[in-house]
C-alpha cells in the first residue's frame, strides 16, 4: 500500500466513524456518540501523521499526542486543542466501567449535537489541510 493509500485509509475510517456518530444519535446512544466523535478525530490526525511522516502513526489513543509527534498541534487554535483535550476523556470513558456513569450523566442530546458539530468541523478541517500537502 503507498502513502497515500494508507492516508485515504485513514480519511475513510474516519468517515465511516462520522456516519456512525451520526447514528448513534438517531438511536440515542449518546456515549457512542462521543466515542465515536473521538476515533473520527484520531484517525484524521493520524491521516495526517501518515501523511506528514511517511510512516505508521504512532500506537496511541491521545488525539494531542499524535497532533504533536505530527506537528499539527502547531496549526490548531486553542478552541481546537480544548476541544481535543474534551473529547480525550471520552475515549477513556467508554473503555473503564467507573468513567461511564458520570459522563452518560453529561450527555445529553444538545451536547451531543453540539459534540457532534464540533467533530466535523475538526474533521473537515484536518481534511483540507492534507490534501494542501503537496
Amino acid at each position: 500500500m503507498t502513502n497515500e493509500e494508507k492516508v485515504q485509509h485513514w480519511i475513510s475510517l474516519s468517515d465511516y466513524d462520522l456516519d456512525t456518530a451520526e447514528a448513534m444519535l438517531i438511536t440515542k446512544r449518546y456515549l457512542y456518540v462521543a466515542f465515536t466523535c473521538q476515533q473520527a478525530i484520531e484517525k484524521m490526525f493520524k491521516a495526517y501523521y501518515v501523511k506528514i511522516k511517511n510512516e505508521e502513526p504512532i500506537y496511541t489513543h491521545d488525539l494531542l499526542s499524535i497532533a504533536e509527534k505530527s506537528g499539527l498541534v502547531d496549526f490548531l487554535t486553542n478552541e481546537q486543542r480544548k476541544f481535543a483535550d474534551i473529547v480525550n476523556t471520552y475515549y477513556i470513558a467508554t473503555r473503564y466501567q467507573e468513567y461511564k456513569s458520570d459522563i452518560v450523566k453529561a450527555l445529553t442530546y444538545n451536547k451531543c449535537v453540539e459534540l457532534l458539530k464540533q467533530t466535523k468541523n475538526i474533521h473537515q478541517w484536518t481534511k483540507e489541510k492534507i490534501l494542501s500537502i503537496k
